[in-house]
């Protein structure tokens, strides 16, 4: 079974202020069904439309400021939008980071230091909504491309030795970037992507951790206690969920 990209889960001291800065960032609503969990949707869509990838913030107890190795990238239809929008986004409490250089776009980290980037204007991101891609670093963009791509049936749209991008099979929603990263550490993942089966029941969860085992993810939620979602990690060793019914 094919997994359904559901959400770029982002892990926070304080769940409710970094989700409405989030929303604010993204024009979107803001909810919280549970304490320490707030949830940033887009507005008239529902998953699994892949359209309506969605972001959780987690609260955690650690409030260490850590490199990530994913980032949300943020799309603009013009250069006046670009500058409203980082304008806006300082406004709301986003910071200058380092490592923009010569660059079309503009590195800020959000309220717990998390990096993103706000885009200049770009043709292919003309129609991905707010996010434009969801980006990745890794060793071997190949391998990583041909992995997810099996894991959520997405389509890839570039694949080179330096960096490789898939979309939904529809067309629709964020890209998701793999980019090769020389020197790539060991990296804590205050932020990861969580896949979840349509339908979304059990029998759905099990099929698809039994089929991304067969492409190559290892179990990573040894010790953790018992959840509904299985943890796991890709083949260059980057933790995501498999939700499951609650």
């Amino acid at each position: 079974m094919a997994l359904r990209l559901f959400e770029v889960n982002v892990k926070a001291r304080d769940d409710s202020a970094l989700g409405r800065f989030w929303a604010e960032a993204l024009g979107w609503s803001v909810s919280s069904e549970a304490p320490g969990a707030t949830s940033v949707k887009p507005v008239g869509s529902a998953w699994p439309d892949p359209a309506a990838v969605r972001v959780d913030v987690i609260a955690v107890p650690d409030p260490e400021t850590v490199q990530n190795r994913a980032h949300i990238e943020l799309a603009t239809t013009s250069a006046a939008h670009h500058a409203e929008l980082v304008a806006r986004l300082k406004e709301l409490g986003a910071t200058p980071a380092d490592g923009q250089g010569d660059l079309p776009r503009t590195v800020l980290a959000d309220p717990e230091g998390n990096v993103f980037c706000v885009l200049e204007p770009r043709e292919i991101h003309r129609d991905t909504g707010p996010i434009a891609a969801v980006v990745v670093d890794c060793a071997d963009p190949r391998a990583m491309a041909r992995f997810w791509g099996a894991a959520m049936d997405w389509t890839p749209h570039e694949v080179t030795d330096d960096h490789a991008l898939l979309r939904s099979a529809e067309g629709v929603g964020p890209y998701l970037e793999f980019l090769r990263t020389p020197h790539l550490k060991e990296m804590r993942h205050r932020v990861h992507l969580d896949l979840a089966p349509y339908p979304f029941d059990g029998d759905g969860q099990a099929a698809g951790v039994a089929r991304l085992k067969a492409l190559g993810a290892t179990p990573a939620d040894a010790g953790r206690g018992d959840f509904p979602w299985k943890v796991l990690a890709d083949p260059e060793g980057n933790e995501f969920c498999v939700l499951g019914p609650a």
